[in-house]
């Protein structure tokens, strides 16, 4: 999210995080703090930042949750939870049944993990991988569902079951261009994915 107008319509739908994007190949990056910042937990999105960056970032964008979505080592994201005194979000890029298992290099340091599908660049690829996969996830860390989720998956969504999944993570399917949702989606997703619960 980055428009302080559309910020403000996508926080009427209801969510319970909103990222901000903090890596500078984005098309979606926040090179300024907008004039309208969310009640929501706010969560900043960094690819093997430096740590004085993400500090940096966290102050401005008033951050409540750090997700790193690169290669960062256990040791940095230690570092970043010692330096923000915020929880972490470490995502793992999924294609295979054996990249589930980098898990376990973050266990007692991240808060929340986040699986998302691998792609050859970093940062979304509008593709999703087989769900099914994340049967081999038995860790104890909660997990975000990412990768290609769009409005038609709702219903998917609700038939899908993981005990440690704990969210579901929205991004391209749902812009009407880059760091711009459609309102109307995102709130009709909300509404349905709610309804499930």
């Amino acid at each position: 999210m980055r428009a302080p107008e559309n910020i403000r319509a996508i926080e009427m739908a209801g969510p319970d995080m909103m990222g901000f994007i903090c890596w500078e190949n984005s098309s979606r990056y926040v090179g300024n703090v907008p004039t309208y910042l969310p009640s929501c937990e706010r969560v900043g999105v960094f690819v093997n930042p430096s740590l004085e960056y993400v500090v940096k970032k966290a102050q401005e964008l008033q951050l409540g949750r750090i997700q790193l979505h690169g290669t960062e080592t256990p040791e940095l994201c230690l570092k970043v939870i010692v330096e923000t005194n915020l929880p972490i979000i470490k995502a793992i890029s999924v294609e295979k049944t054996e990249d589930i298992d980098t898990w376990i290099e973050y266990e007692n340091i991240a808060d929340m993990l986040l699986f998302d599908t691998k792609c050859k660049s970093v940062g979304g690829s509008g593709e999703q991988f087989d769900w099914d996969i994340l049967s081999h996830y038995q860790g104890n860390i909660p997990f975000l569902l990412a990768g290609g989720i769009g409005p038609e998956d709702a219903e998917r969504l609700h038939a899908w079951h993981h005990p440690k999944c704990i969210g579901i993570d929205i991004n391209s399917r749902f812009e009407e261009a880059p760091a711009m949702k459609n309102v109307e989606a995102v709130t009709q997703f909300i509404r349905k994915i709610r309804s499930y619960e």
